[in-house]
């Protein structure tokens, strides 16, 4: 089936698998035109893939370039989540695995838009190094246990062609293409399951939990289709999951919790149990054994171990488990936002707090902005806190007078203060 063809046939929806397939060859390869892939692209949005189309194109795209195989003396486990604001588990989630046992090799992404992104929070300590060659992924998953590293040119190049022609076609937002994106690479680590947390709040890119169900469904029977076994949760985003947002900002919670202080971002640490009970549970572990091993990793440290030595790995400091604080940037100007009357934190639009931390500058506008790593946001208030007037509800981290007054109108103007909230479940739901 030719290019045209297999467009007309998706746009009549009843495309052949093996359609799919060949033409995510051509996406890699350059036999598919621009033009072809943005009318693909438009196509699978209009009329949307079954089942086994969106697990042929997942594969196809993931097929597309290297497949990583593994000789551990252990499972190959990983966790992707969908985005939020103030997310950083994977920088305390893959040390805690690590600790415990089974090899996390975490292919992540950089942020864009209002979610910051796992790589951007690594590249925050001076010397680290996250576009890694294959042959240092594997030396380092085979010594330390986990690496967070960037994906190569190599792995599902099918992919990294058709997100380009998603983000100027208008056609980004298609659950078949988001998760066959999500997928193709993940798939291409070589995993032996995956656990995925799927974000649903003003914070995620999913604002409602019917749409946050209908992804997961379809990543979790789409990689189950690929042969990786597959749980995904639903966790609640309508505030930021730490207190704080930003880089340097977030690393700097995340070592707070790894030196055994769980205090510092108890939803942090609340989701991070959780999705590492799933993903060991799918490694056959008994859940009390699990949960029980992954508390041990804060609280004797090991976790932290493994942390500072991927750091090293990466080029980092060598003594990051020991002195980290002086090796994070701090920016010049601190500001704090206070409430200007009395009540509770009522609301938080964490989508506007992503979006005054990228206004800082800690963030990307477009692909290929500069970030700067010590701006953002610390001491964010949680929803329910009561307050009175006067009261620190955030501190803003900026490199100008300016714009830290401007990030302080933007973060009241975020924040709702008024009646006390119903309380919401950190885990929303359960897919299998």
């Amino acid at each position: 089936m030719d290019a045209r063809s297999l467009i007309a046939a998706v746009r009549r929806g009843d495309v052949a698998p093996d359609g799919l397939a060949a033409f995510t060859t051509g996406l890699a390869d350059g036999g598919v035109t621009d033009a072809q892939a943005g009318a693909f692209a438009m196509a699978v949005c209009l009329k949307g893939l079954d089942a086994p189309g969106r697990v042929a194109l997942t594969t196809g795209m993931r097929d597309s370039g290297d497949v990583l195989r593994w000789d551990l003396q252990g499972p190959v486990l990983d966790k992707h989540s969908t985005g939020g604001v103030g997310d950083c588990v994977s920088l305390i989630l893959a040390p805690m695995l690590a600790a415990c046992g089974v090899y996390v090799p975490m292919i992540s992404g950089r942020g864009l838009g209002h979610t910051g992104g796992t790589l951007d929070k690594l590249s925050a300590v001076p010397g680290v190094c996250v576009d890694v060659t294959e042959a240092d992924l594997r030396a380092i998953v085979a010594d330390v246990g986990c690496a967070i590293v960037g994906a190569t040119t190599r792995i599902a190049p099918a992919d990294r062609r058709l997100y380009a022609v998603r983000d100027v076609t208008a056609t980004v937002d298609s659950i078949d293409l988001i998760t066959a994106s999500i997928l193709s690479k993940k798939l291409a680590a070589g995993l032996d399951a995956l656990v995925l947390d799927v974000k649903v709040g003003s914070g995620a890119f999913m604002k409602t939990r019917g749409d946050a169900t209908a992804l997961a469904r379809a990543l979790v029977d789409t990689a189950r289709g690929a042969g990786c076994p597959t749980v995904a949760v639903l966790s609640d985003m309508t505030q930021p999951l730490a207190p704080a947002l930003g880089n340097a900002t977030e690393m700097a919670v995340c070592l707070d919790v790894l030196s055994g202080q769980p205090e510092a971002a108890p939803r942090l640490v609340a989701l991070a149990l959780s999705l590492g009970c799933e993903a060991l549970a799918l490694a056959g572990w008994p859940v009390v054994k699990a949960r029980a091993a992954l508390e041990r990793t804060l609280a004797d440290g090991s976790a932290m171990d493994r942390f500072a030595r991927m750091i090293a790995a990466l080029g980092g400091p060598p003594d990051m488990d020991k002195d980290w604080r002086t090796h994070l940037p701090k920016a010049p100007v601190t500001l704090a936002v206070t409430a200007p009357h009395g009540g509770h934190i009522a609301a938080i639009d964490g989508e506007a707090l992503g979006l005054a931390v990228v206004a800082l500058g800690g963030g990307r506008a477009r692909e290929g902005d500069r970030i700067d790593p010590a701006v953002g946001l610390t001491d964010v208030a949680d929803l329910g806190t009561p307050i009175t007037r006067g009261t620190r509800i955030a501190t803003v981290h900026a490199r100008t007078q300016d714009k830290a007054e401007a990030a302080r109108d933007a973060v009241l103007a975020a924040i709702t203060i008024g009646a006390r909230p119903a309380t919401t479940p950190l885990i929303l739901d359960r897919i299998t």
